[in-house]
């Protein structure tokens, strides 16, 4: 049975837990990082030097690094998700490394002030530089979506589940944003997806 290791707050947890689920493949999760603990101690280490999450599990093969786990979930047990034409893969590889060193890193500070500092802390300036960050990045996206259903095309795919989880925490944050109709459209339809439950109806926390 397929293991992971990681508490559902963490986004990248979010990631490797919901593709999980769209597999259909049973599996068992426990949480650990932060308040919980865990990733310091040797036998989680020897898991998972890094000292982080997400970590899974599947018999002998051990795996970190999200969206890495995002794509072993989909090629070895929900193929239809994993590309098989290799102009299409390297097109979901791209959208998936993009939402990782790009679109992440632009959401973190606002997320981080908004939902993970008290609110007598908090600091617009950080909270400012992150939405200057972030919304040519949203507009981006919002142009990409307007020519295709999903990331990749007509098809739900990979390149989906790292970029709605980002979306996800986002639009949960309590601050305006302007009109992406084309974003909008598509982030309802993820939502309407049943192995999204559990995951990105869950806060902010």
């Amino acid at each position: 049975m397929l293991h992971i290791w990681g508490r559902l707050s963490s986004l990248n947890v979010r990631k490797v837990v919901w593709a999980a689920q769209e597999t259909g493949v049973p599996f068992t999760r426990t949480d650990a990082g932060l308040a919980f603990g865990v990733v310091k101690t040797p036998e989680y280490l020897r898991l998972n030097p890094n000292a982080q999450v997400p970590t899974l599990q599947d018999g002998e093969l051990v795996l970190w690094e999200s969206n890495v786990i995002v794509r072993y979930l989909c090629a070895r047990y929900a193929p239809a998700l994993y590309p098989q034409d290799l102009a299409q893969r390297f097109d979901a590889e791209r959208w998936m490394d993009w939402q990782q060193t790009t679109l992440n890193p632009a959401g973190s500070a606002a997320f981080l002030q908004w939902i993970r500092t008290p609110a007598e802390r908090r600091d617009p300036a950080v909270i400012d530089k992150s939405v200057a960050a972030m919304t040519p990045l949203l507009t981006l996206l919002d142009q990409h979506l307007s020519q295709r259903t999903y990331m990749g095309g007509a098809e739900f795919s990979m390149a989906d589940i790292p970029v709605a989880c980002d979306i996800h925490r986002w639009f949960g944050l309590p601050q305006p944003r302007p009109a992406l109709p084309h974003l909008e459209r598509w982030y309802t339809s993820i939502l309407a997806r049943p192995a999204v439950r559990g995951v990105l109806d869950l806060p902010l926390s």
